[in-house]
């Protein structure tokens, strides 16, 4: 780490969201952040080299704690890879590349931290397995300074976090941001992951917290499965795109014993959900599981079949952005004649989207809310 870093020429305005999406209405930085090592300031003078960080979108909290208030080694945790990548270059950018730590959600990453700061994910699952564990390995006396964008807070979230610390404060909004300051820790047993099983397929889903849809079949995933055996019945390879807890990858391969499937997701509670599933159903040894941003680290035309049920937020944002990017990795991926599988919500009109960037497309099934779609490459 550079010497006496703290108080560097350190421009929030200067950090990029890339490689994740960019747009007008998708920020790097926000009040919530600002708020965040504001309210904290204090805590990391006191203690600056046991301060853990989760839920950094792009290096706003971890970098700022360490250019502005001294922090050192600090301990980061990121779900999304992106956000990871995002760091990893905005830190190269100011000459803080060692200045921190990359970890997975588990003991090690908040192990004695006195200083802990969380963005407020919006799953209530999600900040649940993240209060369980910092109250678990927390210092007896730390705070956890967990903050978000007003309109994102629920009281709700107050109550999980009384689950698992014995005080929790809230303090005043600032442009539209607040702050919950949890201290006290409560230890107790792990409860996450989490399975169950689904009554309509038989399949066993386990979930970290901050895997979409939790141990549970989304609806969307649902009506996609209703139609799985009609997509590329000979397809050998195929891959499930945002795999999320590997549902999709488990029920191709229970239904084809000679199909092998990739699973890919960006998400690190994602792709340990999806291997855990995987075990749970006696399909490990078919599916290959990789933490990767749309594909970027495959090789191209290599499947008959990619599945899909693509995301149309980027954190609390409804933009389409990404499913876009994942529809070009699929075009990229599928072999000449190969199809991407895919459910949407009807309102967002992919179609003329999936055309351009995979092939011709056919819809397949349409209910009051979901399509499905056929789009062969060329």
């Amino acid at each position: 780490m550079p010497p006496n870093v703290e108080g560097m020429d350190f421009d929030f305005a200067a950090l990029s969201r890339h490689p994740d999406v960019e747009a007008d209405n998708l920020f790097a930085v926000d009040a919530a952040d600002r708020l965040l090592l504001d309210e904290a300031t204090d805590a990391i003078a006191a203690s600056p080299g046991r301060v853990a960080v989760a839920g950094d979108g792009y290096g706003a909290l971890t970098l700022g704690a360490i250019a502005r208030h001294g922090a050192r080694g600090v301990r980061v945790h990121q779900d999304p890879l992106v956000g990871e990548r995002a760091l990893a270059r905005n830190a190269a950018r100011f000459g803080l590349t060692h200045a921190y730590t990359q970890h997975a959600l588990d003991d090690d990453l908040f192990a004695d931290a006195e200083v802990v700061l969380l963005r407020l994910p919006r799953a209530l699952d999600a900040l649940d397995e993240l209060a369980e564990t910092a109250a678990r390995t927390v210092a007896p006396g730390a705070r956890v300074f967990a903050g978000g964008m007003v309109k994102h807070m629920t009281p709700a979230m107050n109550d999980v976090l009384r689950r698992h610390f014995g005080r929790v404060d809230v303090t005043h909004a600032r442009q539209k941001a607040r702050v919950l300051i949890a201290a006290e820790p409560i230890r107790g047993a792990a409860t996450w992951p989490r399975s169950r099983v689904d009554a309509d397929t038989g399949l066993t889903v386990v979930a970290h917290g901050a895997a979409f849809a939790g141990p549970a079949v989304d609806v969307g995933t649902r009506f996609l499965l209703a139609h799985l055996d009609d997509a590329v019945p000979d397809a050998a390879e195929a891959i499930d795109l945002g795999c999320g807890t590997g549902v999709l990858a488990t029920a191709l391969c229970r239904r084809r014993p000679g199909i092998r499937v990739l699973a890919t997701d960006q998400s690190a509670a994602a792709v340990a959900s999806a291997a855990l599933t995987a075990a749970a159903n006696g399909v490990a040894d078919r599916i290959r599981i990789v933490r990767d941003d749309a594909l970027a680290d495959e090789p191209e035309e290599r499947a008959q079949l990619v599945v899909l049920n693509p995301p149309f937020h980027i954190g609390a944002a409804v933009h389409t952005g990404l499913a876009r990017r994942l529809f070009r990795a699929a075009g990229r991926a599928l072999v000449p004649g190969g199809e991407l599988w895919t459910v949407w919500n009807s309102h967002l009109r992919y179609r003329s989207d999936l055309e351009r960037l995979v092939g011709p497309t056919r819809q397949i099934a349409r209910n009051a809310t979901f399509t499905i779609t056929a789009s062969r490459k060329s």
